[in-house]
């Protein structure tokens, strides 16, 4: 059993990993945020990495936390919603033993991301996985397999072959193997039970009903007439091995064999529109805390009327933000990613 902890020094075990999008650097905003609203539970329908639902968690919130990316909602499954199972020494050092197997990893992806030795590694552990675990420790494993592969990549994305990107840093010279027993370290030692039963989803953001009482805390995907907000074009491997490739079907045409994306109403101008009006319509009873962009469409002040014409009162707050990825070559180097960040605080 793991011991009961509601202090945010809990926060700072979160496993650190480069992500698209991450709020990681805008906790303390968003917590202070949250301190001025009133609720029971939490809600995080576009969660991504997990952070901010385990920030609410650490500080004593029951949390529901929903990705449509079936590696971002393993990785909440394996630390909100697991609250005291850890994925045991005999299993960590089994795999790390696994003399490796030249499967579907190796055979399709040989040459565009890692050595061999790496995607034999990679094949041996998937099947390890699914054939010795289940449950929590499952999610533990593919989640620790999963970042051992971001941290290994250079820039930590997959649109892109080789290792031109490659720098001589510490994280792109150890092996995944290495990687791997590192990141089940990092989240086992982040299990943490508050008390409260917080729960994982795997499905449509518009598709979770509101609880009363609930705070609403939505970092929905950035909208850019500059840039794509494509998660799936920068992380289609990982989120092929979190699914072992199942039901997904290769575009072996493409360099970097990735597949097709899902399908979000983020990815264009109009949906992303229709968009928020349903999700400040379904959540019209809740107090809500909205991330956004100073960079990004809906503009602020098209995003407070649509909040104000449902009755809503709205109060913004900015931060200044230098963010890893977006709009790369469509600014000036010296101003590269610096957006002013919003936070929409929704009575």
């Amino acid at each position: 059993m793991t011991p009961t902890v509601t202090s945010s020094n809990q926060i700072d075990l979160f496993p650190k990993t480069r992500y698209m999008g991450s709020k990681s650097k805008l906790l303390t905003a968003i917590e202070f945020a949250s301190s001025r609203l009133t609720f029971d539970g939490v809600c995080d329908p576009f969660a991504g990495t997990g952070v901010v639902s385990y920030m609410y968690k650490a500080l004593g919130s029951r949390v529901r936390t929903n990705d449509h990316m079936k590696m971002n909602s393993l990785a909440s499954h394996a630390l909100i919603e697991n609250s005291e199972i850890l994925l045991d020494e005999g299993s960590i050092e089994n795999i790390v033993a696994l003399s490796g197997t030249r499967g579907f990893i190796s055979r399709t992806f040989e040459d565009i991301y890692f050595s061999e030795a790496d995607n034999n590694f990679l094949d041996a552990t998937r099947l390890y996985i699914d054939e010795e675990l289940d449950g929590y420790a499952k999610s533990i494993a593919i989640t620790a397999l999963v970042r051992a592969c971001v941290k290994k990549r250079p820039r930590g994305i997959f649109t892109y072959t080789g290792t031109r990107y490659n720098d001589g840093r510490r994280d792109l010279a150890l092996s995944l193997r290495q990687h791997f027993v590192e990141q089940c370290s990092a989240i086992n030692s982040a299990v943490f039970d508050n008390g409260l039963r917080s729960i994982s989803y795997n499905t449509d953001a518009l598709s979770l009903d509101a609880i009363d009482g609930e705070l609403i805390y939505l970092d929905p995907p950035y909208f850019s007439e500059h840039s794509d907000n494509d998660y799936v074009r920068r992380y289609h491997f990982v989120e092929g091995l979190a699914r072992n490739w199942e039901g997904l079907t290769l575009q072996a045409h493409t360099k970097t064999k990735k597949f097709r994306s899902y399908e979000t109403p983020f990815s264009t101008r109009a949906g992303t529109y229709q968009a928020f009006e349903k999700i400040f319509s379904k959540y019209s009873k809740n107090p809500m805390l909205l991330s956004y962009s100073s960079n990004s469409l809906p503009s602020k002040t098209e995003l407070e009327n649509m909040l104000r014409n449902q009755g809503r009162t709205v109060e913004v707050t900015t931060t200044e933000h230098l963010y890893s990825f977006g709009t790369q070559n469509t600014v000036p180097s010296g101003q590269r990613n610096r957006v002013q960040e919003y936070l929409f605080i929704v009575t």
